[in-house]
């Protein structure tokens, strides 16, 4: 934990960050009411640090039809970075409808990116895949297809992440059980590869408390990070509106990560929408750090009006926003849910 004056700084670099966010943001011509937000009509948000001093930001078109990368040296350059397109859906069969949440990674020397994909013909077999660069700068070289993540039951999956966690890689994603009645869950197994999961599969968490089942079943989006002791994932749940909300689970590092007793769930959620706020369904994050390599930062997604233009999925005006990620006094992540960006 942060001593006094090292906070003060931490606080007033996170500041500092905020102002630059949304400097940046306006001086790019955006407009609305929500000069918070840092790129417009980008859900899904992720945002990797990378050793070569650049932020990459990736996330859902509201097309649905592509892929895009953007990279800059600070956070708030991300606003007016140039978004390369280094993928787009194919025409027909598998990859050609809906491609939703791709994350990036970087993984054993090689760029992966993760992502979601339906079928122009069943627009909502969605599944999981994976695309591969071994060059240098991801927004450079070839991507290549690496085909569908495989789950031992092929259903509706989505929203794959990847973390390591004392000498293993895992991958936690979101899937519905083979007769759909449950909604979607999350799951994680370790990984084989970059691309392959190992056996067995565990259930990290079901949408069954009153606030994860509105509107839909969901556990969605997990993310994750090791602070203070312990690995933290956080998810969203609820159909995407205004219900939509993000939820907390944890481990020790010590406990086997594998065995689903060690995981804890928070009965309530951590961040929500705040009409005071201008803050409706936020969700689906990602975790960085500021530039200082120690304040930790959260990218989320949200809109800044309750009333949708047509449906949760239509609606194109879920804009990628970013806080400051506050720490309580028992080590537990503080989303500060009364405080605007």
């Amino acid at each position: 934990m942060f001593g006094l004056t090292a906070r003060a700084v931490s606080v007033a670099l996170a500041c500092s960050c905020a102002f630059l966010i949304s400097t940046a943001v306006m001086a790019g011509g955006k407009s609305g009411s929500d000069p918070s937000y840092l790129i417009a009509q980008r859900a899904d948000p992720w945002v990797f640090r990378h050793t070569d001093g650049y932020y990459y930001f990736i996330a859902t078109a509201p097309e649905y039809d592509r892929i895009e990368l953007r990279r800059a040296t600070t956070i708030a350059g991300l606003a007016g970075a140039e978004a390369e397109v280094v993928w787009r859906k194919h025409m027909s069969g598998p990859m050609s409808a809906h491609i939703w949440a791709p994350e990036l990674h970087r993984i054993d020397g090689a760029w992966y990116i993760y992502f979601a994909a339906g079928e122009a013909g069943d627009p909502w077999k969605i599944r999981m895949y994976a695309l591969r660069n071994d060059t240098a700068n991801p927004q450079q070289g070839q991507w290549q297809e690496m085909g569908r993540i495989a789950t031992p039951v092929d259903s509706f999956s989505l929203d794959a992440t990847s973390f390591t966690h004392r000498d293993k890689r895992y991958l936690v994603w979101a899937q519905y059980d083979a007769e759909g009645s449950r909604g979607s869950a999350l799951l994680m197994a370790e990984m084989a590869s970059p691309t392959e999961i190992r056996l067995p599969v565990i259930t990290l968490s079901e949408p069954t408390l009153d606030w994860e089942t509105i509107g839909h079943k969901v556990n969605e989006g997990p993310a994750v990070l090791k602070r203070n002791g312990r690995v933290f994932i956080s998810y969203s749940a609820s159909a995407t509106d205004h219900n939509y909300a993000m939820g907390l689970l944890w481990a020790d590092v010590d406990a086997e990560l594998m065995d689903t007793q060690s995981w804890h769930k928070s009965p309530q959620p951590v961040f929500s929408t705040n009409a005071a706020l201008q803050r409706f369904g936020p969700g689906h994050n990602s975790f960085t750090v500021a530039e200082d390599g120690e304040t930790d930062l959260v990218v989320y997604h949200a809109r800044n009006y309750r009333e949708l233009k047509g449906s949760p999925l239509s609606d194109p005006n879920r804009h990628t926003r970013v806080r400051e990620l506050y720490w309580d006094e028992r080590g537990m992540p503080d989303f500060r849910q009364q405080q605007d960006d």
